[in-house]
């Protein structure tokens, strides 16, 4: 077991839910500025509560790649795997329990946005510290964090009309203004 890195996946996981969960906000706090949107969700869709973990994850292992470069291996993958994780996760989660009980629930939407960063965050742990698995996943990891937070970005401004994309307030896809 290494402390650190797994003192730095813990702290992750803080840092993530605590982030993330101002994220949520983020939008309507800075007066529905359309940049924000980037990063922050901008309606009420599955789709747009999938940012509120991506994008900490990604800030949070910025900041802990500095920390722990000389320690950790294989950081590109763990992180790119922590992100599909919390993105899977979610959905699954969601799409199973609203198809079992018929109708969305707050409190369950809370827990599996912090069992998913959870999840993400030992499944991180574990990558980064077994054996390196070689430059080329690193780089291929490195795309999919990329693309995927390009994703995320695209599909705030352009959604496609599907129901992972549609707020489940408004019925309306993007930028959503409630309450104006």
């Amino acid at each position: 077991m290494n402390k650190k890195i797994l003192f730095w996946e813990i702290g992750g996981i803080i840092f993530i839910i605590f982030v993330g969960s101002f994220m949520h906000f983020l939008f309507e706090l800075s007066g529905y500025w359309a940049p924000i949107g980037a990063i922050a969700a901008v309606n009420e869709s599955v789709w747009e509560h999938l940012k509120l973990g991506y994008f900490p994850l990604v800030i949070f292992a910025l900041i802990q790649y500095n920390f722990i470069k000389k320690d950790a291996k294989n950081i590109a993958l763990a992180k790119f795997a922590a992100s599909l994780i919390i993105v899977g996760f979610i959905i699954v989660f969601f799409y199973t329990y609203v198809a079992i009980l018929g109708e969305h629930l707050l409190l369950f939407d809370i827990l599996s946005f912090i069992i998913s960063i959870i999840l993400a965050q030992l499944v991180s742990y574990k990558l980064l510290t077994i054996r390196h698995l070689g430059k080329t996943i690193s780089i291929i990891a490195l795309i999919g964090i990329i693309t995927l937070g390009l994703l995320f970005v695209l599909f705030t401004y352009f959604p496609p009309h599907l129901p992972l994309f549609q707020d489940g307030i408004t019925g309306e896809y993007g930028i959503v203004i409630h309450g104006l």
